[in-house]
């Protein structure tokens, strides 16, 4: 069974959604035959590379709200983060492009290190005083994740390298009728989106499972759970 999540390590819903998922997964008895694809999507596509922001500011102009309250709203997330065990600094953070990080997961795709790249982006963006949109910590983290610093440079200094993939993740997401991240779709029969708790995970991977001699549509749970938008911004719930 194939279980595709489309997702961009600007989003902390996303970080938090792949821990939550991660749980889910454990506790699925098929888990072994499971296999998991990272997908491309864009929170803020528009932004230009190197033009970064605090996230505080950027959250506090996209909501119209004071620094006071961005920042609780961001004390709202970590405090959800830190419940499954992640570490999330609430300060210092920024916000950029992140469409060179996407084709550098494509490249950890194709080279069997997808997974530990991603995880190792999303700690450094919300665990560590590192700042993600640098293309030296991009390089950094890459090699860390097992990838070939000359061939990571490479890719980094030529735009075009998977550019084309990271498109065509975002035109199948808009395709499947996602219009947030985190977004995860089971056996192409499935959808769910958003930061769920672990239970409806596995409940989705076992439905999953049970119907996939089914020729079933996607469909997402009619269930609310955060995400973060193709705006750049993310929601708060408030319960």
């Amino acid at each position: 069974m194939i279980v595709e999540i489309w997702s961009d390590i600007a989003c902390p819903w996303c970080y938090i959604g792949k821990a939550r998922f991660e749980k889910g997964l454990a506790g699925f008895a098929h888990r072994g035959q499971v296999e998991v694809i990272h997908r491309s999507f864009e929170l803020d596509p528009h932004r230009a590379k190197g033009d970064t922001a605090s996230v505080v500011d950027m959250l506090a102009s996209k909501y119209g709200r004071t620094r006071e309250q961005a920042q609780s709203m961001e004390e709202h997330v970590a405090s959800n983060a830190r419940s499954e065990g992640l570490n999330y600094r609430t300060e210092g953070r920024d916000h950029g492009s992140t469409f060179d990080i996407h084709r550098l997961l494509h490249l950890a795709k194709e080279r069997g290190r997808q997974d530990e790249l991603l995880n190792l982006a999303y700690r450094a963006n919300f665990a560590e005083q590192r700042s993600v949109y640098d293309p030296e910590v991009q390089v950094a983290i890459a090699v860390e994740a097992g990838l070939d610093e000359s061939e990571v440079r490479a890719v980094l200094a030529d735009g075009a390298r998977y550019a084309s993939e990271v498109r065509a993740d975002e035109q199948e997401a808009s395709d499947l009728g996602a219009s947030g991240v985190p977004f995860f779709v089971f056996d192409r029969r499935y959808g769910v989106s958003g930061g769920q708790p672990v239970e409806l995970f596995t409940q989705a991977l076992e439905q999953a499972w049970q119907g996939r001699e089914a020729d079933a549509a996607v469909k997402a749970p009619a269930v609310d759970a955060a995400v973060c938008g193709p705006d750049g911004a993310c929601e708060v719930p408030q319960r």
